[in-house]
């Protein structure tokens, strides 16, 4: 039996997902975090959140790396452990330094910390020559507006140190830049305390398609896992409305993406001990890197990869923090495709009804969870705004995106918002 430190999660599908893989794995965890009642509110009513299953759970400032590095020291002295990892992007780099600091494995420190700041993901990959898009980074407005217009609108917006697309915009004009930079000024600490640095990122705006590739790194070889496809609405945010695995791609293009990422990930040193999701464009000139997560993907696609080839990234996750080869076999599980789509709401006001409980019981539905009436809802910005979503496979082929769409379809006939 392993024991692993885990250190803040996601309240989200992760939070349940990893718990249970290191249950699954016969090992046990101990879990850091700055505040437990996070995630307690987070719990359906009368349930148990999985990371009370912690074999012990310890409250300690994990906003503060260099109080909290001798404090881990002490507690590995006492309680042994084998690994440490996180599903929270905002700490990702925390973990990073924590293993460093204790010998366990994974990526080096500065890795990790330059796959989560975008600015330094871009310097990076651009100096080894990986492909992305023309960018700049600045802090102040004359600066910022001079490199606009030398990209040239449209272009995105970004900061350099959000995830799940918040403030993630597309301007058209200076009026537009003004406005986003603005309002990510007006957003100086995330949501778990941690004050945001105050740069700005801008990127040349990519044609085409966005796919991700999933690898799992080990002992300096990358695995992929395979191509997930992403749709995107909520123009000028960029929202993630829904995915698809595996890609309906051709094999040329599936490689050009699958090459790209591996490219990415070999320039920041991510080769060994990383679940990764890195996310590409695949433009008219060839593919882009938008961004590299190291980390597992989120809204639901390690359980689209599961439902189609039986691998369980969770538990790879776990596997190659405890410096483990991970278990990649593909099983017969009888889809082809698996595809799940977000109901995105696009006003504001009191959820009166959603309409969808006959839907759970079609065969082909994997997994259906929505929103109950009387949530206050708020138009979508970003991905943190959904009010559900609908898993369905397909074992034909890759018709899982288009039967979740009808699906979806159904749902919002009966979706009314007050």
């Amino acid at each position: 039996m392993a024991h692993l430190l885990v250190v803040e999660s996601w309240v989200g599908s992760m939070s349940r997902l990893l718990p249970r893989a290191i249950r699954e794995g016969g090992h046990e965890f101990t879990f850091l975090t700055r505040d437990l009642h996070h995630y307690l509110r987070s719990a359906p009513e009368g349930t148990a959140h999985p990371l009370l299953a912690a074999r012990h759970v310890i409250t300690a400032d994990t906003n503060d790396t260099a109080a909290l590095l001798p404090l881990v020291e002490r507690l590995h002295a006492v309680l042994g452990f084998d690994g440490v990892l996180t599903s929270c992007d905002y700490y990702l780099p925390t973990v990073g330094r924590i293993a460093g600091h204790l010998g366990l494995p994974g990526p080096s420190p500065e890795a990790v910390e330059n796959a989560c700041r975008k600015d330094a993901t871009r310097r990076v990959l651009a100096d080894a020559g990986v492909p992305g898009p023309r960018f700049a980074v600045h802090e102040e407005w004359a600066d910022i507006a001079c490199a606009a217009r030398e990209i040239g609108y449209p272009l995105v917006v970004k900061p350099i140190d959000l995830c799940a697309g918040m403030f993630v915009r597309r301007v058209d004009d200076e009026e537009q830049l003004a406005a986003a930079v603005s309002a990510l000024a007006d957003f100086p600490v995330n949501a778990r305390g941690q004050r945001r640095a105050p740069v700005v990122l801008l990127e040349e705006m990519l044609d085409g398609p966005e796919v991700s590739v999933e690898t799992v790194s080990h002992a300096g070889t990358v695995h992929v896992v395979g191509v997930t496809d992403k749709s995107i609405g909520g123009a000028p945010a960029f929202i993630e409305t829904g995915h698809m695995f595996p890609a309906a791609l051709t094999a040329a293009d599936a490689e050009a993406a699958e090459q790209t990422a591996l490219a990415a990930l070999k320039a920041l040193g991510l080769t060994d001990g990383v679940v990764a999701h890195t996310e590409i464009k695949l433009t008219t000139d060839g593919p882009r890197v938008v961004e590299v997560n190291p980390r597992p993907a989120g809204n639901r696609i390690t359980e689209l990869i599961r439902h189609v080839t039986g691998i369980n990234l969770a538990a790879a996750f776990v596997d190659v923090a405890l410096g483990r080869a991970p278990d990649l076999r593909r099983a017969e599980t009888g889809l082809r495709s698996a595809a799940v789509g977000f109901l995105v709401p696009h006003t504001a006001g009191t959820l009166e009804s959603l309409e969808g409980g006959p839907l759970r019981h079609a065969p082909d539905v994997l997994e259906l969870q929505l929103a109950e009436p009387g949530k206050q809802v708020k138009a979508a910005g970003s991905n943190n705004e959904y009010l559900g979503h609908i898993m369905a496979g397909d074992p034909e082929g890759t018709g899982a995106r288009d039967r979740v769409e009808a699906l979806l379809a159904e749902v919002r006939s009966g979706l009314v918002i007050r």
